[in-house]
């Protein structure tokens, strides 16, 4: 198997981003394990050093990606652990934006799968499988695959016949592929069935497609974008039967 990539040099997020990350390596250090209860706001924000609504910005992400849970008058639990290995590969600040993006493309992505399977043409289909074709052979080399992955959602976009969801998704470019990077990454570090789940999400995004199954076409990929966020922490995965 290849070296993993290394971590990216890009600028650091916003002042919360790099907050929230924090919070996430004391629980991924064991610092706070699941099931913990978070120090109170005061020792958190003087801990951080770092004002309360920007802490509290921090812990509302947290809270809307599933890491922690508020109870009402006993304070806030963790819920589930990132992958240790997120934090290495991630750039500093970068997850929370990572989880959002995944989120904007869950929603403009689904839509286009729908409008692709309706409009595709034959040579959309081939051009589809010849790029997951490609991504099998980098399983199968344990190649990374990061620019074949942002090829594949691209294409499909393109086969929606609406210019606007690859405008779309050309505005958030580099988020995309940081995203893409961290958790191709991440199923690296794991056995070889990790990618081979992934790609079999693809295959049955191209297997709605190729039956002009709109609604199949929707879902699949929806499931498919909300998986790659989930991936990112120690959880297991959407099934497509379940949404």
């Amino acid at each position: 198997m290849k070296p993993l990539q290394s971590k990216p040099n890009i600028q650091s997020g916003t002042l919360s981003n790099i907050v929230y990350e924090r919070i996430l390596a004391m629980i991924a250090n064991h610092e706070l394990p699941v099931g913990a209860k978070l120090p109170t706001e005061h020792v958190l924000s003087e801990r951080m050093e770092v004002s309360r609504p920007v802490l509290r910005q921090a812990l509302k992400q947290l809270r809307e990606d599933g890491v922690v849970v508020s109870r009402r008058g006993s304070g806030s639990y963790v819920t589930r652990k990132p992958e240790s290995a997120a934090m290495q590969f991630a750039p500093s600040g970068s997850i929370a934006d990572i989880q959002k993006s995944f989120e904007f493309r869950a929603g403009i992505e689904s839509e286009a799968a729908f409008l692709a399977a309706e409009r595709r043409s034959e040579k959309d289909l081939k051009h589809i499988q010849a790029i997951l074709e490609k991504l099998d052979l980098c399983i199968n080399n344990g190649e990374l695959g990061t620019d074949l992955d942002e090829e594949l959602h691209e294409a499909i976009c393109k086969a929606s016949g609406n210019d606007y969801f690859v405008r779309a998704r050309q505005s958030i470019k580099n988020n995309i592929l940081t995203g893409m990077n961290l958790t191709r990454n991440l199923s690296l570090t794991k056995p070889r069935t990790r990618l081979e789940i992934v790609q079999a999400e693809h295959y049955a995004i191209l297997d709605a497609l190729k039956r002009r199954d709109k609604e199949a076409a929707r879902t699949t990929m929806r499931v498919h974008l909300e998986n790659a966020r989930i991936r990112v922490f120690e959880t297991s995965p959407i099934s497509t039967s379940s949404s």
